[in-house]
């Protein structure tokens, strides 16, 4: 069963039909997002008290109302970091699922440009990391220790928004669910799920789809379990975002595997646009280990 707005989960609870036309995805992005942002909060406050990234620089309007530089804790511009990257990356999903659709989008642009489905997140974090590395030079912070602080709270915020995938049924399931092959222990419906009254509009036929957006939001919470537990790592700044692009890189590609998708093909090669960008996070993710598997300066040690 698939909730496409707040009124649907209501009603499906309650047996109350209320006005409450609150997409179940973007609340679920806002969940995420929130949540990210207070993870990055603490990380980013706690590498400010131990010297592993110093104060932001900002301009702000001064007394006689010219804009004039002041220092600011990064930690206390995560609201507005959050904002930009957010926006952003919405923009950029949408820019991104329409290339991998063109010929919906030829025949039918604005339907596309305005649907409350398909959203892609690659997009997503190619465009907001983009405004966000923009606006980390603007406020003269150094981009590698944040990029450390940010990775476990990527993980997370990403975690919560499959859910919200899940939930809406948006079409980001998988294939056609191979009973035959179900272990007798697990759940049915942790196997297979017919998602019924999606916001996609999809009929889904019996036995139904792999869940697998329960499955990648399982693998992120795990992913994001061991970021955390390695914040606090010894070597150079950006090995843990490093670390970062390897696991999702890692985790896209294996769930791509059983997710219906649209293909591209290559000299010969066949592949998704998020296994493409799937290897090239795990290549660059490889490469920034191999570079920063070295001891930090003792300055970046800090008090922990």
């Amino acid at each position: 069963m698939a909730f496409p707005y707040l009124s649907d989960l209501v009603y499906w609870l309650t047996g109350w039909r209320l006005p409450l036309p609150f997409a179940m995805f973007g609340l679920f992005v806002a969940f995420g997002a929130l949540a990210a942002a207070a993870c990055l909060r603490r990380e980013l406050s706690r590498l400010y008290r131990s010297g592993g990234i110093g104060p932001a620089r900002r301009m702000v309007k001064g007394q006689n109302g010219t804009a004039v530089p002041a220092e600011a804790a990064p930690h206390t511009l995560v609201s507005d970091f959050a904002i930009v990257v957010l926006v952003a990356g919405v923009i950029g999903s949408r820019v991104f699922h329409i290339l991998e659709h063109l010929d919906e989008f030829r025949l039918e642009p604005w339907s596309m440009i305005f649907s409350r489905s398909g959203l892609s997140i690659y997009g997503g974090l190619i465009f907001g990391a983009g405004a966000g590395v923009l606006l980390l030079r603007r406020w003269r912070i150094p981009v590698r220790p944040f990029m450390d602080a940010i990775a476990p709270a990527l993980m997370l915020g990403y975690a919560i928004g499959r859910l919200g995938c899940q939930v809406s049924g948006d079409g980001d399931w998988g294939i056609a669910a191979n009973m035959a092959a179900k272990p007798a222990w697990l759940p049915g419906w942790l196997w297979a799920q017919n998602y019924d009254h999606n916001i996609a509009g999809v009929l889904i036929a019996a036995p139904g789809v792999y869940p697998a957006p329960i499955y990648e939001s399982l693998m992120a919470l795990a992913c994001f379990a061991l970021l955390w537990a390695l914040r606090r790592h010894r070597f150079q700044a950006g090995w843990l975002f490093s670390l970062y692009l390897v696991l999702a890189g890692a985790e896209r590609f294996l769930i791509e595997q059983i997710r219906v998708n649209v293909q591209f093909h290559f000299h010969g090669l066949t592949f998704t646009q998020a296994e493409l960008i799937s290897v090239v996070y795990l290549c660059l993710g490889a490469v920034g280990l191999a570079l920063l598997s070295r001891p930090a300066p003792a300055v970046r040690l800090g008090a922990h």
